[in-house]
C-alpha cells in the first residue's frame, strides 16, 4: 500500500504495457528473502522446535522461523515494549532505510524513532514479519524442515489466531512481561485484537488501526478475486514454482492480483484527481484496444514493483487468514469476544476508506465495554492507504494516547 507518487512515470522499466513488451526475464519466479540474501536488520526467533505449533484450522509446524526487528532498549522490568504488526505486504522492516536486505525504506518511518510520536528513547519497539510471509518467517517459501524442499502448495492454511500466538512467544522471549501498547493496521491491526483478547493480563493498550472484528462479504470478494488472479496464472503451477527461471512465475497473476487490491486501497477522488483521463498512448484518430490511461499504467507499476519484493503463495495465504478472520469465532459471537478486551484502546478509522469502512473501527469501540476505548478519526481523502500517509494526523494521536498512559520508564 504506497501513496501516488511520480516515481511510476520515470521508472525506465515502464514504457510499453510490460505484458506486451517487456523481458520477463526481469520478473523472479518469487520476490522472497531467502537465507543467504543480506540480513539487514534482521533477528531471528526459532520455535517449535521440540513440539509442532498446532494451527488452529488443522496442521501443524515445526521449527518455525520468526524474522524481526527491534528499536530501542527494554527495561528491566520489561514493560516499555511496543509491538508492530504490518499489514498484508509489509515486513519487520517498519523503520529505517532501503539497503541490503530492504527493498524498500522503513513502513512506518516517520512514525518511529527518537523523539517521534513512537520514541525509540523510551520505548523498546518490535516488528515481526508474520507467520506465512516471504521476509523471512516461515512461510511457503521456506525450506522444509526435512530438507526436501520449499514448502510451496504443501504449506498448511494459517489465521490471524495462529499469528498472534506467535507474536506472543517472541515477547516472551525477548523478556517482555508487559506490551505498553500493540498497534497495527489492516491485516496488522486484526493481529492486534486476537492479542487483546488472548492476552488482555500482558497488553496494557492497543491501537487497531483500519481494521474489522470479522471480515465482511465485499470483503472476501475482493480478497478472493485476486487469489483466483493468480491461481489462474499458468506460472503459479499450483503452488510449486519456486524452481521456475526468472520470467516463468506467476509474477503476471501476482502483479494484477496486486492492481485489483490497489483500486481497493484509494479513493475515486483520489485517483480522478491524479489521473483524470490521461493517456499515455495517443489516439491521434484510430483507437486501439490496449492504448492505456495513466491509470492504468500506475496500477502495473505497483503490480510489477510488488512482485520484486514478494511471493504469490504468501499473497494468497495472507489474504485468506484475513478473510477468515473473525474474533468471534469459537468465543460465543463478536460481541462476546470484544468484551474480553480490558486494554485502555484507541481505535483509528480513515473516513474514506472503502475497504475497511469506519462504521467497522466504531462499532469496535461500541463492543470494548470493559475497555477505556476511543475512537479517532483519520481525515484523509486517501482512504485505506491513509494510515501509511497521514503521518502528522497519525503521529498527534498516537503521541496523546501514549502520553496519558504515563511514563513507561518510572
Amino acid at each position: 500500500m504506497t501513496g501516488v507518487g511520480d516515481s511510476w512515470r520515470t521508472d525506465p522499466s515502464h514504457g510499453p504495457s510490460r505484458w506486451r513488451s517487456a523481458r520477463p526475464d526481469t520478473f523472479p519466479a518469487s520476490g522472497a528473502w531467502r537465507p543467504g540474501d543480506p540480513l539487514g536488520e534482521r533477528r531471528f526467533l526459532r520455535t517449535a522446535a521440540d513440539r509442532p505449533f498446532v494451527l488452529e484450522g488443522g496442521g501443524q509446524l515445526r521449527d518455525i522461523d520468526l524474522a524481526f526487528e527491534t528499536w530501542g532498549e527494554l527495561n528491566a522490568a520489561g514493560t516499555n515494549a511496543i509491538l508492530l504488526c504490518h499489514a498484508l505486504t509489509g515486513d519487520s522492516h517498519a523503520c529505517g532505510p532501503a539497503g541490503k536486505g530492504h527493498p524498500t525504506p522503513g513502513w512506518w518511518d516517520a512514525i518511529i524513532g527518537p523523539g517521534r510520536p513512537i520514541d525509540t528513547d523510551r520505548y523498546f519497539v518490535v516488528c515481526a514479519n508474520v507467520l506465512g510471509g516471504c521476509q523471512g518467517s516461515t512461510g511457503p517459501s521456506s525450506t522444509r524442515p526435512d530438507g526436501m524442499g520449499r514448502y510451496g502448495s504443501s504449506f498448511p492454511v494459517v489465521s490471524i489466531r495462529d499469528q498472534a500466538r506467535l507474536f506472543a512467544k517472541l515477547g516472551a522471549s525477548l523478556g517482555v512481561h508487559e506490551w505498553q501498547s500493540v498497534i497495527g493496521g489492516s491485516m496488522g491491526g486484526m493481529i492486534v485484537l486476537e492479542l487483546a483478547v488472548m492476552f488482555p493480563d500482558r497488553i496494557r493498550s492497543i491501537i487497531p488501526i483500519a481494521t474489522c472484528g470479522a471480515a465482511t462479504a465485499q470483503q472476501i470478494a475482493w480478497w478472493s478475486t485476486g487469489r483466483r488472479v493468480i491461481a489462474l496464472d499458468p506460472g503459479w503451477r499450483g503452488g510449486d514454482y519456486y524452481d521456475a527461471p526468472n520470467g516463468h512465475g506467476p509474477h503476471a497473476g501476482l502483479a494484477l492480483a496486486r492492481s485489483v487490491s490497489q483500486i481497493t486501497f484509494r479513493t475515486d477522488d483520489v485517483f480522478t484527481d491524479r489521473f483524470g483521463r490521461d493517456l499515455v498512448e495517443p489516439i491521434d484518430g484510430a483507437f486501439e484496444m490496449w492504448q492505456r490511461f495513466e491509470v492504468e499504467r500506475y496500477l502495473e507499476y505497483h503490480g510489477n514493483k510488488l512482485v520484486r519484493r514478494f511471493d504469490a503463495n504468501s499473497y494468497l495465504l495472507l489474504t485468506k487468514a484475513m478473510d477468515l478472520h473473525d474474533l468471534g469465532r469459537g468465543r460465543g459471537g463478536l460481541a462476546q469476544a470484544l468484551r474480553r478486551i480490558t486494554s485502555a484502546a484507541l481505535v483509528l478509522g480513515v473516513n474514506s476508506d472503502i475497504l475497511y469502512p469506519e462504521y467497522q473501527q466504531r462499532e469496535l469501540v461500541e463492543g470494548m465495554c470493559n475497555a477505556r476505548a476511543s475512537y479517532g478519526l483519520i481525515d484523509s481523502p486517501h482512504g485505506h492507504d491513509a494510515f501509511l500517509i497521514e503521518m502528522t494526523q497519525m503521529g498527534t494521536m498516537i503521541t496523546d494516547f501514549l502520553s496519558d498512559l504515563g511514563d513507561p520508564l518510572s
